[in-house]
């Protein structure tokens, strides 16, 4: 979207924002530049500089907001956006919103190209998902793998790239916290913040902290995972706080390229991409239809119906395809008819995967299945079909697939 500042109704939506904010605000004792537990909750690492230097000798920047529905969504990006046209005043920034609800770090790196590199270089991307890690994702290895291949796949086209990674609060994460534990997918998330150099904040902590501190409580002022208005006005004001320590150094003189380590896990999802259904080859009970959409009245997504997908409904329904690299998986919508499916690469025996989710009741929700990411590089070919049996809860025994995922 373009720069905030050249358009009425964007004023005035933040004016009704700024009086909502107002309107629902915590009590006086949250205060963002008093830190409960006397430090705060950022990172720098290699910092900003680049961006910065971009940003003021340039007068144009392209920022990009990578993440799920909290972001997709959210006011924090716009306030964000705000803060970044009023520090560089004279800057034409492009913000584009890459948030889709429900996704987290393994969707968003095969996603990558269709949905932030195909818009140009990026000076600066906010990537968040801890969140849907932690609801989504079971395997903690896939959180690792998914961030990472965002991380590394963006430095490999551009390594003058900054990125922020942030970690939005959920209540596991408070449960987590409270117990003494680092949550799962923070953990994994930092391990590729720490290696890159990139600068991370931890908001699921300082939430956590603040809330433990008394300043306000979560379900009369946070409210939810989805945050209050006060909410993303706290996620707006945090990420400020880092922004302006790491704006703070003198400028550059030059650009410095970001390093470009050994990945942390070599089977991360760093060449990650879609591939087009049209490359299967249908078997049995499959068809491709031009504009998919629902027919129970169920949610959606935007960029997951009216567009074409492989659709099989019927146990037994099957389709292959090729593909070279040493992972794949689907790209699929999850509803309430969501069956189980069997895949076999090169071969193996087949294997179940369950594709009913617990939101799929209500919601034809877009998921990423991964079929297998320990391959050997080279070429295979992967077979799917439709089981017979199927998760109690569903209706039915369908696959909708979007897109191939090609690792």
């Amino acid at each position: 979207m373009p720069a905030a500042s050249s358009s009425k109704l964007r004023l005035l939506f933040l004016a009704t924002l700024w009086f909502t904010a107002r309107a629902t605000a915590a009590p006086a004792t949250y205060n963002p530049a008093v830190l409960p537990q006397g430090h705060d909750y950022f990172e720098l690492r290699d910092g900003l500089a680049n961006s910065r230097r971009t940003f003021e000798r340039t007068h144009a920047g392209r920022v990009v907001f990578l993440g799920g529905s909290i972001t997709a969504g959210g006011a924090w990006r716009q306030l964000t956006g705000d803060y970044l046209t009023k520090k560089f005043p004279v800057t034409k920034f492009t913000f584009i919103n890459a948030g889709i609800g429900s996704l987290g770090s393994v969707p968003h790196a095969f996603r990558l190209e269709r949905d932030v590199l195909a818009h140009g270089p990026v000076d600066l991307l906010f990537l968040e998902a801890a969140v849907n890690d932690t609801s989504n994702t079971a395997d903690p290895a896939h959180m690792l793998r998914g961030i990472e291949g965002v991380v590394r796949h963006l430095r490999s086209v551009n390594p003058l790239t900054d990125i922020v990674q942030l970690h939005f609060v959920m209540p596991e994460h408070m449960a987590d916290y409270n117990g003494g534990r680092v949550p799962a997918s923070i953990v994994q998330h930092e391990k590729v913040a720490v290696a890159y150099g990139n600068p991370s904040l931890n908001l699921s902590r300082e939430v956590t902290d603040r809330i433990n501190a008394g300043e306000f409580s979560w379900d009369q002022d946070f409210k939810n995972l989805h945050p209050s208005p006060f909410g993303h006005t706290l996620y707006a004001n945090s990420v400020a706080r880092l922004l302006n320590a790491a704006f703070a150094p003198p400028p550059a003189a030059s650009a410095q390229p970001h390093g470009l380590p050994a990945p942390v896990d070599p089977a991360s999802y760093f060449r990650g991409r879609f591939g087009e259904v049209r490359g299967a080859r249908i078997v049995r009970g499959f068809a491709l239809e031009k504009a998919w959409k629902p027919t129970d009245k169920k949610g959606t997504r935007a960029g997951f119906v009216d567009v074409p997908a492989l659709v099989g409904i019927a146990p037994g329904a099957e389709f292959e395809f090729d593909f070279e690299g040493t992972g794949c998986g689907l790209f699929i919508t999850a509803g309430p008819d969501a069956g189980r499916l069997e895949v076999s690469i090169d071969g193996a025996p087949y294997r179940p995967i369950e594709t009913y989710t617990r939101w799929s009741n209500s919601l034809h929700l877009p998921w990423a299945v991964i079929l297998d990411d320990n391959l050997p590089p080279g070429p295979h070919v992967a077979k799917v079909r439709i089981a017979r049996d199927h998760d109690a809860k569903s209706t039915g025994t369908a696959l909708r697939v979007f897109h191939l995922l090609l690792n």
